[in-house]
Order: C-alpha cells, then sequence, then structure tokens
C-alpha cells in the first residue's frame, strides 16, 4: 500500500542520481535506503558493507542460488 509523502527536492535528486546508476525506480531506491537505516539502526556494530553483503546473500537464497560449502575439506 502506498502512501503520498512529501519529502524535500535534495533528497529526491539524490535518489534519482542513485537510482540511475543502481537500475530501480527513485521510489524504490528510497525504500533501500530505508531498509539499510533500519539494518543500521538495529545492528549498529555492522559496518555498510557487511549489511549489503548479507542483503545480497540472503536475496540469492530466496533465488535459489545455493552452493554447498564444507568447512576444513581440501
Amino acid at each position: 500500500m502506498s502512501h503520498p509523502v512529501k519529502l524535500s527536492d535534495d533528497l529526491i535528486d539524490a535518489a534519482r542520481r542513485y537510482a540511475s546508476i543502481n537500475s530501480r525506480s527513485v521510489p524504490k531506491q528510497i525504500e533501500y535506503w530505508s531498509k539499510i537505516g533500519q539494518i543500521a539502526e538495529d545492528n549498529p556494530d555492522l559496518p555498510y558493507g557487511l549489511i549489503r553483503q548479507l542483503l545480497l546473500s540472503k536475496q540469492q537464497m530466496e533465488d535459489g542460488e545455493l552452493t554447498d560449502y564444507s568447512f576444513g575439506s581440501n
């Protein structure tokens, strides 16, 4: 369900730039930033790079792109 909200022109302009290079729509870019921000606030010790990798890994799992990993095997 979508809700209209007022956002600053600066935020919209920044979202437009990032959305363009990430192949997202402006609303999806803002949703992405919101998700990252929520995760960062809930887990202040996690660096941004790790948060991104965790989200990517989660998406790969949901897409069925898993591979087995054996610990300690040569």
